[in-house]
């Protein structure tokens, strides 16, 4: 019989996903900062790279301190931050106050991305749980992406957006731990990262990865109105379907699993990519930008599903997925000001060359990452019961010496036994 599958960490996918929106509305932010308040289109980028670099910031301060602190107490704060930082960067047009409250917003999708990795990397499958949670936040922002045009104008809406959204996962964080009773904390921090090379070699390939992908999605909205020719409701109508397309993609994803590994969707997915890039760069009707738009968007989720699989499978208990996924942070936050500046320069087309062939390269060292991991599985799983190493686990608390005269002798009592005895 095969055994029921295990059940999914809903609290943590819902983390998960809360804390990828502020990426995933990157568009329509960014967009919506240039129109409605009075920054040129590279001022509106850099704020959304501001926005970004507070989420990556918070991934690298707390990647081996989730333990530490505790999930609960981190996902709160987290959820706080983003509500204050968000909402108040809504709630006003003065410039240097839309910019703080961005940082700190982003400060907070960071925080509780970092919570949500971490648990989701130490569960017994986490290519399963981070698929979910890509499930969800495609869900979420293609309804956002439908919605928000028909709201009005105004800078504010898509930041308030994710603020409320939040706000409602606060009851969530009940269901998480207060803290990790399994390894002590003085213990935690000072445990080496297994896997060096490979985790060294990932994380420093992710933020190209990402920045790639996050030139392109800074500046798909203004490809799609100047370029394309296209109405703010149309290019919306595009973003919703292609993230339907990228739901679409999650969803097979999940399905196929680990059949093929993770080196072909990681390598071939990324050259996919590249190409997907290209084309919508060069966009020019309404059927080129959303052929691009919808293959990358379907491509993009099931890619990074696996990546964060890869990162998770070099640490259980999650500091290579946090360390790796705050990287990929930093390129997606310089994605937006280094779409702005290519596409200012060299033009969309010239920008979309430049980040397919950055894509093709950077697919190279990110494959044999994958490929080395998918040989020490198979390697490990090949190893006789037998030949299994015995590991000495210390004992923090020393040993108390029993009193001889606790124990009695083994057997019946004797008839001579003291009195009071039985």
């Amino acid at each position: 019989m095969s055994s029921p599958r295990t059940p999914l960490p809903w609290p943590l996918v819902a983390l998960f996903a809360t804390g990828y929106l502020a990426p995933y509305l990157l568009p329509t932010t960014v967009g919506r900062l240039d129109a409605g308040l009075p920054l040129t289109a590279t001022q509106a980028g850099a704020t959304g790279s501001a926005l970004l670099l507070g989420s990556a910031s918070a991934g690298f301060l707390l990647a081996a301190r989730v333990e530490r602190f505790g999930a609960r107490t981190l996902a709160r704060a987290g959820l706080a931050f983003a509500v204050l930082g968000y909402g108040g960067a809504a709630l006003t047009t003065t410039v240097p106050a839309v910019v703080a409250g961005a940082v700190l917003g982003g400060f907070g999708s960071g925080t509780v991305t970092a919570v949500a990795a971490s648990g989701i990397a130490a569960g017994r499958n986490p290519h399963r749980a981070s698929t979910a949670g890509l499930l969800c936040v495609s869900a979420l922002a293609g309804a956002l992406y439908l919605t928000v045009p028909h709201l009005g104008p105004g800078h504010g809406l898509p930041l308030a957006a994710i603020a409320l959204t939040a706000l409602a996962m606060w009851p969530v964080t009940g269901r998480l731990p207060a803290r990790s009773p399994a390894v002590p904390a003085a213990r935690a921090e000072r445990a080496r990262l297994p896997h060096p090379r490979c985790g060294l070699l990932l994380a420093a390939a992710m933020p190209f990865w990402s920045l790639a992908q996050n030139a392109l999605w800074g500046v798909s909205g203004r490809i799609g109105l100047t370029q394309a020719g296209l109405t703010e409701a149309a290019v919306g109508v595009v973003f919703a379907a292609a993230l339907g397309a990228g739901l679409l993609g999650v969803l097979g994803a999940g399905a196929l699993g680990a059949r093929l590994g993770r080196a072909v969707p990681i390598g071939g997915g990324t050259v996919l990519i590249a190409g997907c890039i290209a084309l919508s760069a060069s966009a020019t009707t309404l059927p080129a930008f959303a052929t691009g738009e919808i293959a990358w968007n379907a491509l993009y989720p099931v890619v990074l599903s696996y990546v964060i699989g890869l990162a998770a499978s070099l640490d259980p208990r999650g500091r290579w997925a946090v360390l790796v996924g705050s990287a990929s942070s930093l390129g997606t936050a310089a994605g937006p000001l280094t779409g702005s500046l290519l596409s200012e320069r060299a033009g969309f087309f010239g920008m979309g060359l430049v980040l397919a062939a950055g894509l093709l390269a950077i697919a190279v060292p990110m494959t044999a990452v994958a490929v080395r991991t998918g040989r020490r599985r198979t390697a490990a799983a090949d190893v006789p019961v037998a030949d299994i190493p015995v590991v000495e686990i210390p004992v923090d608390t020393p040993a108390v010496p029993a009193e001889r005269a606790a124990y009695g002798t083994a057997g019946p009592r004797q008839a001579a036994a003291a009195p009071g005895s039985r």
